[in-house]
Order: structure tokens, then sequence, then C-alpha cells
């Protein structure tokens, strides 16, 4: 009797354990549209010193010292991507005066020059970019990169993320974090073309991150996914070449600035 019993025990023990995989399965949570909220993160005391790079000058040292006792060593900006099926709008949130800053704010490298309509499907985006005074609708193919996928693992906003690495724009080392449990191929700024939602992106020679902080999942009207209108009609090599005929006289700054508008 208690063998019988023992046996029917094991069974019954082995049978929840198979019924509970699909249960488990069942279970998983993807999430196809919602708003994602995310913060870019500038070291700002990194990014002047390599600014200063090898100079001597006192007003340059002055002006750094000054900046490190008077300012936070991270210039935090936010930012929002709404997605829905294969399409994403990354939109930045304005700044306030007190967050604006002071003289440095004005590297286009530390600020967020890009409204970014990403249509995954048809692998192309609407940009709208802020150049200094002017505005500009870049249209163009999303930007193929060539990611290569890790094993290390990281927790964003909640969900568990892969990290993939990648070079872009010939010299811009990119690290990256992605989810396929949003099971779409899009990111903060340009970033795409991973198997999942990019919820972090770090620039390690640039001193620069973006990571999301929240994730809402909900659904997405229409009339929140409208592509940017405003600016002149340009693409990527008209871009390229008003930035560098504007700056052909400032020298490394160029490369520094056409490298901030490219992102």
């Amino acid at each position: 009797m208690k063998q019988t019993l023992k046996a029917t025990c094991g069974v019954l023990f082995f049978s929840i354990i198979l019924l509970a995989g699909p249960v488990v399965a069942q279970n998983v949570r993807f999430t196809p549209s919602g708003v994602i909220e995310y913060e870019k993160s500038v070291n700002m005391f990194a990014l002047l010193k390599r600014n200063m790079g090898e100079s001597t000058s006192n007003f340059w040292k002055d002006l750094y010292e000054n900046y490190r006792r008077n300012q936070p060593q991270f210039k935090v900006l936010k930012s929002t991507l709404v997605f829905s099926g294969n399409k994403t709008l990354f939109t930045p949130v304005a700044e306030t005066e007190s967050e604006r800053g002071f003289f440095f704010s004005n590297d286009p490298m530390v600020n967020q020059n890009n409204t970014i309509y990403s249509d995954l499907s048809s692998n192309t985006f609407i940009a709208q970019k802020q150049v200094y005074e002017e505005t500009f609708l870049q249209k163009d193919s999303l930007r193929k990169i060539n990611w290569k996928l890790t094993s290390e693992m990281r927790t964003i906003a909640g969900y568990e993320c892969r990290r993939a690495n990648a070079i872009i724009l010939d010299s811009i080392y990119v690290v990256a974090f992605y989810t396929d449990k949003i099971p779409v191929s899009g990111g903060p700024e340009s970033f795409t073309g991973l198997p999942g939602m990019i919820l972090g992106v770090a620039l390690p020679h640039e001193n620069i991150t973006w990571f999301a902080k929240s994730v809402t999942d909900k659904p997405v009207a229409a009339a929140e996914l409208k592509p940017p209108v405003k600016g002149k009609s340009t693409d990527y090599k008209g871009l390229s070449k008003i930035i560098n005929d504007a700056l052909k006289d400032w020298g490394e700054y160029a490369k520094s600035a056409l490298k901030a508008f490219s992102l």
C-alpha cells in the first residue's frame, strides 16, 4: 500500500512539473507598444578635460577648475521613446533654464539635438536636427550597425538585457544592452538593429550613456507616432557637407561637432 502511494505521489509530482513549464511560458509578458523614458548622462569633467587637450593656457585651466568647483560632474538630460509595432519616435525633453548650465553647455555632444522617427519595416528614418541656430529635416536609410552579441547580462528598468558591441562612424565604440521581451528593434537616438529594444547605450570613449529609467506598457495611438515635419530637407551627405563647410576653420572641433550631430 505504501509503495503504491509513493508511486502515485511520484507520478503526480512529475505531472505537475511537466504542466508547470507551459504555464510559466504562457505568463511571459512581451511589450509590443508603450513609452520608454531615458536619461542621457554626460561626464562633463572628462569631456572638458579631453577638449582642453594639451593646452597649457591659464585661461582654460582656470575655466576647467571653476567648472569642477561649481558644477556637477554629470549632466543629465531626459528623453522619451514612443513605440508600436515597427515604428518608434525618439523625442528629447526640453531642459529648464537652471538645467542648461553655462558656456560648455553649447557643446553639441552635450546637448540632445535630434527628434527621430524610425520605420523599422521600411528601414528608413526622418530626423529633425537642431544644428546651432538652424533646423534640418534629414531623411535617410537607417544606419547599418554590425553588432556583436555577448553573453553578458544586465537588468535595466526591470528587463533582463543582453550586451552587444559595435563601432559606428568609423571610430566610435558602442556598448548596447537590449531585451527581447520588447520585440521592437529600436532604441534611443539612431541606435537600432538588435533583436529587441535597446534599453542602454554607452559610448565609453565619449563619456556618454543613455539608460532607460522606466518602461510603460500601453497601447499607442497613431497620433503619438507622427514623424517631425519642420526643417530644411537634407540627407546624411548633405548635412555633413553643410556642417563641414560652416566649421572648416575650426580644426578638431569640427570633427567633434560632426560626430555629435551624426549620432
